[in-house]
């Protein structure tokens, strides 16, 4: 009797860790990554370096130099791609007038945005963004020639590459496609961003913020086209002082929100791309450094940094110049196209997914202290058909076991003890469609509970 009583508990963690079918395979985003064109690419770069300068101060009448014309030039292009679909992209100009360090003289920085209202559930919205200003080595000379080629009009492209695939199709979600302004001076256009989504209502489900992703030239000539970063920070700027006692206590520091919406980044690129893999950095941003997703993630908002894998800094912040046989400087030589295409792929893969699979499940909570079972429970959201609860050892960087729980919010997994693992929870369409993970409490929830801290210049 006692040899079945084992038995039977030895059982019960081989059901509950019983993996579920893979996710049906996407036929909308393998057609989406196959409309990618780096031509246009390209050409977009191509224009955006002919303004000779995009510096945040520099001039905004001429019309063929100068911030003023390159941010006229992207309505241009996000206005002909809107009447291109018949109408479906607005277009939206805010602005702020700044003065701050990098900013002595009162300048307005303003953003140029396009957007895709949803067929289903428009206010929760997906962004995607890169900075149009550029900088020299000096970051107040503003008349210089600075190209910005990959930082950041490489971004840029992305952005108007994914406008430019995704306005031919519909999706359930709000999309936006941003060019920021000002990021050099202080993230201004990152800020500008948050603000307005705050003032618009959004719930912004994600920010995929690109900013230098069409490098794959390292500093010592090492070619790598088959890697993107993706920067995520662990544990929430939004986070109060209670959430980060609780989070300290039972953890969730590698699973805000942000970071599952790296993780879900990451998958796409292994079921989608070929030979493109994402690595993840557990981090904000680079070392020391900072982009425009850093403002969204002030306001709350899930964002994430997508950043080429192999950094060249000859041709960062640089002046135009060769020193000892080496070239300075970000000009068009040190793009290359193919990458940046598959960057664009990613991007505009997971925009896609991210919009048409329902929104993240919220009110997740969990239960099992002192107990041998882990209960789950969440909050239905519309457009879900069922859901997915996911677990991982405390250890593992990805998520690796799940069960399916149907339609109902509550879950419990007989014979998993919540002492040993992290769980979560996912929402999915009807035709398979899936949302990112969702860690239980304030530090995983998209939508965050609690007052952003205050800015600092």
């Amino acid at each position: 009797m006692r040899l079945i009583a084992l038995a039977a508990l030895l059982a019960l963690p081989a059901v509950a860790h019983a993996q579920t079918a893979a996710a049906p395979e996407q036929p909308l985003l393998h057609e989406v990554v196959s409309q990618v064109e780096p031509d246009r690419m390209r050409a977009d770069i191509t224009a955006m370096v002919g303004f000779g300068t995009r510096h945040t101060m520099s001039d905004t009448v001429s019309e063929t130099r100068g911030i003023g014309a390159a941010r006229r030039w992207t309505e241009r292009q996000f206005r002909a791609m809107g009447e291109a679909c018949g109408g479906c992209l607005e277009i939206a100009l805010p602005a702020e007038t700044v003065t701050g360090t990098r900013v002595p003289t009162p300048t307005e920085v303003v953003n140029v945005l396009a957007i895709q209202r949803g067929t289903g559930d428009p206010n929760r919205v997906i962004i995607i963004s890169g900075h149009i200003d550029s900088r020299v080595t000096d970051v107040m000379n503003f008349t210089a020639d600075a190209p910005g080629a990959n930082d950041d009009a490489s971004g840029v492209a992305a952005v108007l590459e994914a406008a430019r695939v995704l306005s031919q199709h519909r999706f359930d979600a709000t999309l936006v496609y941003a060019v920021l302004s000002g990021e050099e001076q202080g993230l201004y256009g990152g800020k500008i961003l948050a603000d307005y989504a705050k003032a618009q209502g959004w719930v912004v489900e994600a920010n995929l913020n690109n900013d230098i992703v069409g490098n794959s030239e390292g500093q010592y000539g090492i070619r790598d086209t088959t890697r993107v970063r993706v920067f995520s920070e662990g544990t929430k700027t939004v986070e109060t002082a209670a959430q980060t006692d609780r989070r300290r206590y039972n953890g969730g520091e590698l699973d805000s929100s942000s970071r599952n919406l790296g993780r879900y980044v990451d998958g796409i690129a292994d079921r989608y791309l070929t030979n493109f893999d994402v690595e993840m950095v557990y981090r904000t941003d680079r070392f020391g450094r900072g982009g425009d997703q850093v403002e969204m993630l002030r306001a709350g908002f899930p964002a994430v940094r997508i950043s080429e894998g192999a950094e060249n800094y000859d041709r960062q912040h640089q002046d135009l110049r060769t020193e000892n046989g080496v070239e300075y400087g970000d000009t068009l030589e040190g793009v290359d196209f193919a990458y940046l295409g598959q960057v664009a792929r990613l991007n505009i893969a997971t925009m896609a997914a991210l919009a048409s699979a329902p929104m993240v499940p919220s009110g997740v909570t969990i239960e099992g202290a002192v107990k041998p079972d882990t209960t789950l429970s969440w909050t239905a959201v519309p457009g879900a058909a069922g859901y997915r609860v996911w677990w991982r050892s405390t250890t593992a960087p990805q998520w690796t076991n799940s069960r399916w729980a149907g339609d109902a919010t509550r879950l419990v997994l007989v014979g998993v003890p919540i002492d040993d693992y992290f769980f979560g929870v996912s929402a999915v369409s009807d035709d398979g469609y899936e949302s990112p993970v969702v860690f239980p409490g304030p530090a995983g929830a998209f939508v965050s509970v609690g007052d952003p801290p205050a800015r600092s210049n």
